[in-house]
């Protein structure tokens, strides 16, 4: 059981930054496949509520996994010269003087004609996060703060 689980599970994950920007019925159709994934691990009833069995699992939804995949893509990009193909998609902000939010990195959004491109999706995901999180300083206290703060937007 625990193997099929997280198959669906890798399923989910598996390319949905793509899904920043899409329909609500696209989004709605994963949520129900990590709902009933909930169920199965916790042994509830096939009709109780999904939400308080996601938190005691822990897991996000759909929603904020997809712009958690991108938040931490985006970090990546801006921390290592691995990924050359995306960095060049992504430039800071330069303000031309000084301002109180220069101390924030946050990414310019060049256009809105394609809102789904991740351009504009990473951008969008990355200035929409609290300077706690965009200032650290290693991957793994970047996962940790910005998975509790997802977790708070969607469970409190």
């Amino acid at each position: 059981m625990t193997l099929a689980c997280s198959l669906i599970l890798t399923g989910l994950d598996y390319c949905n930054s793509l899904l920043h920007g899409a329909p609500t019925s696209s989004i709605r159709k994963l949520q129900r496949v990590q709902n009933n994934t909930a169920r199965i691990i916790l042994q509830a009833p096939r009709r109780s509520d999904a939400w308080p069995l996601l938190r005691q699992l822990h897991w996000l939804p759909v929603r904020y996994r997809v712009d958690y995949k991108l938040a931490v893509m985006t970090y990546k990009v801006r921390t290592t010269a691995t990924t050359t193909y995306l960095s060049r998609h992504l430039t800071l902000c330069q303000p031309a003087r000084t301002l109180r939010s220069s101390d924030v990195p946050l990414l310019i959004t060049r256009t809105e004609f394609a809102k789904r491109a991740f351009q504009h999706s990473a951008s969008t995901v990355w200035n929409s996060l609290p300077k706690s999180i965009t200032n650290c300083d290693s991957l793994p206290v970047f996962k940790r703060r910005l998975k509790t703060y997802f977790f708070c937007l969607a469970f409190n």
